[in-house]
């Protein structure tokens, strides 16, 4: 605790003899504007969840230090020089897509305008919502297979690339229309962003998890693959049985009645109109809780 007094005084001791010029008060706002920038993009990716468990760590090493836990610390000391590599090679997609949105114009536009209200969108309608469910269980009534996933808050460009670009309006016609067998766009998940259909055939990511059931296939793996990478909200219809699931969280909520698909759904779009009161810094929800049947 001394040595961190001793360091607090030295750096006041610095501020006080540091002279205020105009081009520290352009600094600042330089600075201030490249933070907000770099969280709002952390938010909005899986390096959240990541960066997260590094404030953990690094808070358990300031008290292993301030403790003088000397084994913990040697440990930290060794860590640390692998982890620039380690993050570089964990954080390489979000590095990658960061880098190519310094080259796009927009980028530097949004800078100029700092226009807040540009990480403000509608996430879902009633509208949408009711055009979902009508579809979802019209095709469960005919056993067509599909795969729909709902963008929330970490957006899914990733794997929109992956598919074919549509930005169409949702509509229950043009989910059942996609979805058809033998129809070029049928294989692979829709991406729903907002009320519109952005991409189709889209590849996702498949789960890990073991403990999942045996008799799943790849439509419920992959929607819980996607759930355990993103916030997103995936549905499930199964081409064999023609029964109806959603994969939250990493959780598959299996052979789901419309009323629950529909207040799940509700949920969600209650849920992101309360996030949007918070624009500077958007904390997770309390009503988030994971669904399990």
């Amino acid at each position: 605790m001394a040595y961190i007094q001793e360091n607090i005084k030295k750096f006041v001791l610095i501020l006080s003899a540091t002279r205020f010029r105009p081009t520290d008060a352009i600094e600042i706002l330089i600075l201030a504007i490249v933070i907000y920038y770099f969280m709002g993009w952390i938010k909005r990716t899986r390096t959240w969840t990541l960066l997260k468990g590094l404030v953990f760590l690094s808070v358990f090493g300031v008290i292993a230090s301030v403790l003088h836990m000397t084994i913990i610390l040697h440990l930290s000391q060794y860590a640390l020089q692998f982890g620039m590599t380690a993050l570089i090679i964990v954080f390489q997609p979000e590095l990658r897509k960061a880098l190519e949105s310094l080259g796009q114009k927009k980028f530097f536009s949004n800078i100029i305008l700092f226009d807040m209200n540009k990480e403000i969108k509608e996430r879902f309608s009633d509208k949408t919502i009711t055009e979902i469910v009508r579809a979802v269980y019209e095709m469960a009534k005919v056993k067509t297979g599909a795969l729909i996933v709902i963008e929330q808050n970490i957006l899914l460009s990733e794997y929109e690339r992956t598919g074919i670009e549509l930005d169409s309006l949702v509509s229950a016609q043009l989910l059942i229309n996609i979805f058809e067998h033998n129809t070029p766009l049928h294989d692979g998940a829709v991406i729903i962003s907002g009320n519109r259909i952005v991409a189709a055939t889209c590849y996702l990511p498949l789960s890990d998890n073991l403990n999942l059931s045996k008799d799943l296939g790849t439509r419920h793996r992959a929607a819980v693959g996607i759930s355990e990478v993103t916030d997103s909200l995936t549905i499930i219809i199964s081409e064999e049985t023609g029964s109806v699931s959603f994969a939250s969280e990493g959780v598959l909520s299996r052979d789901v009645a419309q009323d629950t698909l529909r207040k799940k759904l509700v949920l969600v779009q209650r849920r992101e109109k309360e996030e949007k009161k918070y624009i500077l810094w958007k904390g997770r929800p309390k009503d988030g809780k994971k669904v399990v049947k």
